[in-house]
């Protein structure tokens, strides 16, 4: 695996990278702190392709933490934890890919490598790091969330409610990130096509999360299994690398 060029922020990014949030506030502030990172990353500075992901990131943890503030979950303690070991295979992601180890999953190995160019369009480049969070990362939060706290991924259960809840989340922050992403000619297709690709892309994320909940409800069932679980572990990284590729490629930039 290619070391990544973190240049005049390699000291930075490492000293970030020892961090390991502990609550939602901390890791809004850590999602807060690898922005600023990030977008000072030669060559391609603000465009970095990391760094368009993470902006969405960091937009959809402030809102949990929002709604956290205002009691708007029926579980909190579940809500809180979600979000941290969420986070955690993020930072661990990028903590193993800096140090050069094979640890690194292969999807955030493929978002990671583009981060010294080729440039990558914004929007694109966004929805590849939600398709490894979300299609990779998300199932096996869930399952440690669940064994951290001794309750069990079952639906229609206080946990699922707020699981769910957080794709209306996704839904009032859609529209505005994605037109954030887009030039001032695309912005006026967009507009001509009125709430349709706020729609499907919303729908989108409702469907992959609903689909990572299944898959942690899989896992969740072979946990002690360690064969199992680390085949399921490899085919789920396989799946989402595919996804991840097709994403960053040419083929992709009808999303823009």
């Amino acid at each position: 695996m290619t070391q990544p060029i973190w240049g005049p922020v390699q000291l930075q990014m490492s000293t970030i990278l020892q961090e390991h949030p502990d609550d939602v506030p901390a890791v809004v502030d850590q999602l807060t702190k690898l922005q600023d990172v990030l977008c000072q990353v030669p060559p391609l500075l603000n465009g970095n392709p990391l760094a368009d992901f993470n902006k969405l990131y960091l937009t959809i943890t402030e809102n949990v933490l929002d709604r956290l503030y205002a009691g708007k979950f029926k579980d909190p303690a579940f809500l809180s934890r979600l979000d941290v070991e969420f986070a955690a295979r993020y930072f661990d992601a990028l903590r193993y890919w800096t140090e050069g180890s094979p640890a690194c999953p292969g999807v955030w190995a493929g978002l990671f490598s583009r981060i010294p160019g080729p440039d990558a369009r914004p929007l694109p480049s966004a929805v590849a790091g939600v398709n490894a969070h979300i299609n990779f990362d998300l199932p096996f939060a869930l399952v440690t969330t669940f064994d951290h706290l001794g309750t069990d991924p079952i639906d229609g259960s206080d946990q699922h409610h707020d699981y769910l809840q957080v794709n209306d989340i996704f839904a009032e922050e859609i529209p505005g990130l994605r037109r954030g992403y887009l030039d001032r000619w695309q912005l006026l297709i967009d507009t001509m096509n009125g709430d349709l690709d706020d729609w499907w892309q919303g729908e989108m994320v409702e469907y992959t999360r609903n689909v990572a909940w299944r898959n942690a409800q899989k896992i969740w069932a072979i946990r002690y299994d360690l064969g199992a679980l680390d085949s399921e572990r490899r085919r789920l990284d396989r799946t989402a690398t595919g996804l991840g590729k097709l994403l960053l490629s040419p083929f992709a930039d009808f999303l823009q």
